[in-house]
C-alpha cells in the first residue's frame, strides 16, 4: 500500500479528522483505535492473527452528525477499499431485491479498481511514450518501420491526397537505378524519414495536430466474465449476466476501428495502452489481499431494519431476515466474487443508525452481539455549527466563496453573520426535524441565493454578509419554518 499505516497513530488519525469533522470525540477515538488495531494485528505472527478479528462498530445518533463523514474519511486516510451501503436496499433470500452478499462484491470491485489506478500511475510514462509513438505512425504511416521495409518516400507521406494507386506507380520506377543507387537512395530516405518524424513529435507536442482527424484501432475489452451467484435474486444481478451474454454474442475483445481528433484519439489509446501494461492478475491478487485485511462496510440506516414489537409480521420478517443474512457475512464467512472467492473474517464494519423511532435492543441478539463497540454521537448545538461553517477545510463558508469567485464576485462573512447563521440552525433544527449539520446547507442556499442567481452580472463586485443582511434574508422564512422545500 501507499500510505506508510505505521504513522497513523490514534491521536494522528484523530487529528486528521478533526480537520473535517466538528465534535464527536468518542466517535473518533473509537475508530481511530479501531484502525491501529488492524494494523498492529498485520505485525503479527500468521496464527495469531488469523484468530484477531476487528471489533465492529455501531454508531448511534441523529442524521446529519458526521456518522457517514467518521467512516469516510477514516477509509480515505488508511487507503482501505471502502464502501457505504444502506441496510434498506437489501432483503431477506427469497425476496425480491439485492442479498446481502453483494455488498462484498461491490466491494471487491471497488479494491480491484483502486489497485488498478494505482499500478496504472506507475505505468503511466511508459503508456504516454507508447501512445506517443502510435499517434505518431497514425499521422505517418510506414515511418516507424525497419530499414529496407519503407514503400513510400518522405515526399510521399507528406501529401495528402496522394492515392495508394498513385503510390505504387512510382516504385516500378526506382527499380531501373542500380543496387547501389537503390541503396544509397534507402538510407536517404531513412534519414529524410526519421528526420521528418522527429519534426510531426515536437508538432504533436505543441499541440498542432489536436483537430486533426484519425482512425484508430482500439482493443475491446476480453472476454466478460459470466457469473449467477446461489441465493442471488435480483433483478440487477440477472441484468448484468444478460449483458454478459450480449457481450459474447457480439464478439468482445475484437478491436474497434474508428475516425476521431488527435485529441480524443490521445485518450483512448491511453487507457488502451494503460490496460495492457497492467497485469490484471496480479492486481486481483492485491485487490482480494487488501479487501480482506483492510476493507471497510459502512451499514447505514441499520435502523430501519430493526423490529419495533415483538410479534413480527410482514415487512418485519423481511427485515429480521436482513440481519440474519448480516450475520454470517459480519461474523466471517466466504463469499463467490467474480474475482474469486473472499474471506470476510478481517473486514471492518461499522454500522449506524438514528434509532430515533426503535433502539438497538430492537436488533436481534445475535446481531446486536457482532457489533460489540456501541459510540453515541452527540446532537449539534449552536457552537458547533459555528465551528463548521469557519474550521473545517471543506467549510462551507470557505466552498460557496470559492463559487463566487469563479465568477469574480467576493462574498465576506463577518462574525456575527456565522453567530447569527448558527444560531438559527439551532434553533429551526429544535423546532422542526433535527437534521444537524444539513441545515447549514439550507441556511446557506437561501442566504446567497440572489447573489448566486445575479453573480454573473455582478464581476468584481465585493458582498458583505452581515447580521442584517441575515436577519433580512431570513426572517421570513425562519418565522413560517418554511424549509421543507430545501431538504431532500
Amino acid at each position: 500500500m501507499t500510505i506508510n499505516l505505521d504513522e497513523l497513530t490514534p491521536p494522528h488519525i484523530v487529528a486528521e479528522l478533526d480537520k473535517y469533522i466538528i465534535g464527536q470525540a468518542k466517535a473518533k477515538k473509537a475508530v481511530a483505535v479501531a484502525l491501529r488495531n488492524r494494523t498492529r494485528r498485520l505485525k503479527l505472527s500468521e496464527d495469531i492473527r488469523e484468530e484477531i478479528a476487528p471489533k465492529n462498530i455501531l454508531m448511534i445518533g441523529p442524521t446529519g452528525v458526521g456518522k457517514t463523514e467518521i467512516a469516510r474519511r477514516l477509509a480515505k486516510l488508511s487507503g482501505a477499499p471502502f464502501l457505504k451501503v444502506e441496510a434498506t436496499k437489501y432483503t431477506e433470500v427469497g425476496y425480491v431485491g439485492r442479498d446481502v452478499e453483494s455488498m462484498i462484491r461491490d466491494l471487491m470491485a471497488v479494491g480491484y479498481s483502486m489497485v488498478k489506478s494505482e499500478m496504472q500511475d506507475t505505468l503511466r510514462a511508459q503508456a504516454e511514450k507508447n501512445t506517443e509513438e502510435i499517434l505518431l505512425d497514425l499521422l505517418l504511416p510506414g515511418s516507424n518501420k525497419k530499414k529496407g521495409k519503407h514503400k513510400k518516400t518522405v515526399r510521399q507521406l507528406l501529401i495528402a491526397n496522394k492515392t495508394e494507386a498513385e503510390e505504387e506507380e512510382e516504385e516500378p520506377a526506382q527499380a531501373d537505378n542500380t543496387q547501389e543507387t537503390a541503396e544509397g537512395n534507402s538510407s536517404e530516405n531513412e534519414g529524410d524519414m526519421h528526420e521528418t518524424r522527429e519534426k510531426f513529435r515536437q508538432m504533436l507536442r505543441d499541440g498542432k495536430f489536436e483537430d486533426k482527424m484519425v482512425e484508430v484501432s482500439i482493443q475491446q475489452s476480453g472476454m466478460p466474465s459470466f457469473e449467477i451467484f446461489a441465493g442471488g435474486s435480483s433483478m440487477e444481478d440477472l441484468e448484468n449476466a444478460m449483458s454478459n451474454i450480449s457481450s459474447m454474442l457480439m464478439g468482445a475483445g475484437k478491436h474497434k476501428r474508428k475516425t476521431t481528433s488527435v485529441k480524443e484519439a490521445r485518450e483512448a489509446i491511453m487507457d488502451d495502452q494503460l490496460d495492457r501494461l497492467v497485469d490484471h492478475d496480479k492486481i486481483t491478487a492485491e485487490a482480494k489481499e487488501r479487501v480482506e485485511q483492510m476493507g471497510i462496510i459502512f451499514i447505514d440506516e441499520i435502523d430501519k431494519v430493526a423490529s419495533k414489537n415483538e410479534r413480527s409480521s410482514g415487512v418485519d420478517v423481511s427485515r429480521e431476515g436482513v440481519q440474519r443474512d448480516i450475520l454470517p457475512i459480519v461474523e466471517g464467512s466466504k463469499v463467490n466474487t467474480k474475482f474469486g472467492v473472499v474471506d470476510t473474517r478481517h473486514i471492518l464494519f461499522i454500522a449506524a443508525g438514528a434509532f430515533s423511532i426503535s433502539k438497538p435492543s430492537d436488533l436481534i441478539p445475535e446481531f446486536q452481539g457482532r457489533f460489540p463497540l456501541r459510540v453515541e454521537l452527540e446532537s449539534l448545538h449552536a457552537e458547533d455549527f459555528k465551528r463548521i461553517l469557519l474550521e473545517p477545510k471543506n467549510a462551507l463558508t470557505k466552498q460557496y466563496k470559492a463559487l463566487l469567485e469563479t465568477e469574480g464576485v467576493t462574498v465576506i462573512f463577518t462574525d456575527d453573520a456565522i453567530d447569527r447563521m448558527s444560531n438559527l440552525a439551532a434553533e429551526v433544527n429544535a423546532g422542526m426535524e433535527n437534521i444537524g449539520a444539513r441545515r447549514l446547507h439550507t441556511i446557506m442556499e437561501m442566504l446567497l441565493e440572489d447573489i448566486s442567481f445575479n453573480a454573473s452580472g455582478m464581476s468584481g463586485k465585493t458582498v458583505e454578509i452581515d447580521r442584517s443582511y441575515v436577519d433580512e434574508r431570513l426572517k421570513d422564512i425562519v418565522q413560517n419554518q418554511d424549509l421543507s422545500r430545501y431538504i431532500l
